[in-house]
């Protein structure tokens, strides 16, 4: 039905899954690079400006001329659960630009699926270099998810993206999910690469697949004001943890965490937290 409401707020704040995700791992002490593409336009010169204050190394960072940056328009309800309108942009599918040789010095990667080509390049250098991959399976093109699972040794899914990559009713249960869960594991080990697989739920924490076996983590009660951001949050700081040799569950549950201090804050990767602050919440939790 049309109709018109009042935004009791208004922000403009850098996005994008790898974006802030780049931005949460220096947040959080991290030395990171973003490879990607945006237009040379006022919002990919905000995303440039953004990676410099938060200290990201964006010289792979490309903004090319006479292109539009992906933008997107988000409604945030008084619970901090948000709506998310994307507009992709026009910026040219071509990954033959990136600095693949770099990957070789890299401690993890990590791919989102909003750049297929560009996570295809990058997943493949790092196999062959033994470089641990991370892939933030959102919402995306069933046959584009099938074959970065094959590349990838790290998967995490948000719960809308294992869904959709599943093909679960609106309502599943939480049998078909962990079925669906055990679907993307197999896809992952029959290329014989897997480390974990898992999906997030919000505040109902994780559920993770390993060659440990099965892992649960729960999620620490907050009083959520903004989840925007949080997914990534949850991403960069898995692969930060990855990165510095964490076994799986410390990581998994060091993201928990600094994801979970971010939904008690407004503005996306505004909220991303410190080291510190994660620790002290590791130590009351």
């Amino acid at each position: 039905m049309p109709t018109k409401v009042r935004a009791s707020a208004y922000r403009e704040v850098g996005g994008g899954m790898a974006a802030n995700a780049a931005c949460a791992i220096a947040r959080l002490g991290g030395r990171v690079a973003f490879w990607g593409r945006a237009g040379d336009d006022a919002a990919g010169a905000a995303m440039a400006q953004e990676f410099a204050q938060y200290g990201v190394d964006a010289g792979a960072f490309r903004r090319l001329p006479g292109c539009r940056s992906s933008q997107s328009a988000i409604v945030i309800d008084a619970g901090g659960e948000r709506l998310i309108v994307s507009h992709h942009g026009d910026v040219p599918d071509d990954a033959s630009w990136l600095p693949l040789a770099e990957v070789h010095g890299a401690g993890a990667v990590l791919a989102d699926v909003r750049w297929p080509t560009g996570a295809r390049a990058l997943f493949a250098t790092a196999r062959d270099a033994g470089v641990p991959r991370v892939l933030d399976a959102d919402v995306a093109d069933g046959a584009a998810i099938d074959e970065l699972l094959r590349l990838a040794d790290h998967v995490v899914f948000s719960e809308h993206g294992l869904a959709r990559w599943a093909s679960l009713p609106a309502s599943s249960s939480e049998a078909q999910c962990r079925t669906a869960l055990e679907r993307a594991w197999a896809a992952m080990r029959s290329r014989g690469s897997a480390s974990a697989c898992a999906v997030t739920r919000g505040e109902a924490g994780s559920w993770w697949l390993t060659g440990d076996g099965p892992l649960d983590v729960p999620a620490p009660a907050i009083n959520a004001v903004d989840t925007l951001g949080a997914g990534d949050v949850f991403h960069g700081a898995y692969a930060l943890a990855i990165a510095q040799r964490r076994d799986i569950a410390s990581a998994a549950r060091f993201a928990t965490l600094a994801a979970a201090i971010k939904c008690t804050r407004g503005g996306g990767r505004a909220g991303c937290p410190t080291l510190a602050e994660v620790a002290a919440l590791a130590a009351r939790s």
